[in-house]
Parts: structure tokens; C-alpha cells; sequence
């Protein structure tokens, strides 16, 4: 069986932590302004979207409810 050999970036760990590092860097972290908007958008949503499926599931329930009796 023969050896794998190891690529540059899997035998340095020191030199894939500063590759990270790099990335890291890269990153653009949104303002507090802009993290407090896309959240209350988020939960907005999820309310709209909760309330929807609970209109619908009640609406089924009453129709099969009524294809029953």
C-alpha cells in the first residue's frame, strides 16, 4: 500500500491558522443598525408566517371536519 503524501497546506497547522486569519480579516460585520433591522425583519416574518400556516391548518381541519360528520 503505498503513502499518501501530504499536501503543504495538511503537514504546516501554522500556516492554515494564518489562511483563516486572513478570511477572518475579510469579514464585513454588520452595524448594530443593520443587525436590529434584519432581525426584527426576521421575527416579522416568522410571526406573518406562523399565522399563515395556522389559518390554513385550521381551514383544513374544519373542512375534513366537515367531509366526516
Amino acid at each position: 500500500m503505498e503513502e499518501v503524501k501530504k499536501t503543504g497546506a495538511e503537514s504546516k497547522p501554522a500556516s492554515f491558522w494564518k489562511g483563516v486569519k486572513a478570511e477572518f480579516s475579510k469579514i464585513i460585520w454588520p452595524t448594530k443598525e443593520t443587525l436590529t433591522k434584519q432581525s426584527v425583519a426576521v421575527v416579522v416574518i416568522t410571526v406573518i408566517t406562523a399565522g399563515l400556516i395556522a389559518v390554513i391548518d385550521r381551514g383544513l381541519q374544519y373542512g375534513i371536519n366537515f367531509v366526516i360528520r
